[in-house]
């Protein structure tokens, strides 16, 4: 018996100095996790004036460009307004149709726009390089195009080259976008591949297309949801004409004139 008590003893001190270690590498551990939230308090109480300082200019620049941003938009909207028959005329004389037989046209043009159906109206436009030379007046065009219509814009395409994108919003705001986003380069009128895009998307009142060339694809005709009412832009060309008479005719539209002469 008495030589059993010192293993007894040894294996009490044993524990005692694992018991002792735990505890030290313990408070070694909440000392250096107390000394880290102190440093990062430290910090954080000198560079937290700065930081603020910083998140509040940064917010003002926002702010000051979102202001900025509308009151653009708000002019872009306001020309588009057209309140007196005046701004009209200046429109026209921009586009060549303020006299003569060009005028005329544009007048039995207006005419067709009124037939448009539905609350909303989707614009679909050339964008490859032969609408290049265009390009300058369309945006006045368009103008008068929507407040003739009486309509509101649903949303504006462009095609080209088999390529195509899809703005909405106000009105200044989609022909901003539209005159920075179209290119007017390429060579293919790729008109098919676009209404196949616009098929997955909720269908206007009708849709208007101004080109001045026909689609290079198949327009599947069973995915247009809406009349087409298309306007060839520039001289007669008789493949447009026939081909822009054909998708009026598939759809419940009407082929409109525009000639610039």
């Amino acid at each position: 018996m008495s030589m059993l008590r010192p293993r007894s003893q040894s294996q009490s001190n044993i524990h005692e100095s694992f018991s002792d270690v735990a505890l030290l590498m313990l408070a070694t551990f909440v000392f250096l996790l107390v000394a880290i939230i102190i440093t990062s308090r430290i910090h954080e109480d000198v560079r937290t004036p700065q930081l603020q300082q910083q998140v509040a200019q940064m917010a003002a620049e926002i702010d000051q460009l979102r202001q900025d941003k509308e009151r653009l938009y708000g002019e872009l909207e306001g020309s588009s307004g057209f309140d007196s028959e005046d701004q009209l005329e200046e429109v026209l004389k921009a586009v060549g149709l303020d006299s003569g037989k060009g005028r005329k046209d544009f007048d039995v043009f207006i005419s067709g726009l009124k037939e448009i159906p539905g609350r909303d109206v989707h614009l679909v436009i050339d964008a490859t390089g032969s609408m290049h030379g265009a390009s300058t007046f369309l945006v006045p065009l368009l103008r008068v195009i929507m407040l003739r219509t009486g309509k509101q814009l649903a949303g504006l395409s462009w095609y080209a080259d088999g390529a195509t994108e899809t703005y909405s919003g106000g009105m200044g705001e989609v022909f901003d976008r539209f005159m920075v986003g179209a290119p007017f380069l390429g060579s293919d009128e790729t008109i098919g591949r676009t209404f196949a895009a616009l098929a997955r998307q909720r269908a206007p009142g009708a849709y208007i297309l101004l080109g001045d060339e026909p689609s290079v694809d198949r327009i599947y005709y069973d995915e247009v949801h809406s009349p087409i009412f298309p306007i060839a832009i520039g001289r007669a060309n008789p493949d447009t004409q026939f081909a822009f008479g054909n998708m009026a005719d598939n759809t419940g539209g009407k082929l409109l004139q525009l000639r610039f002469e």
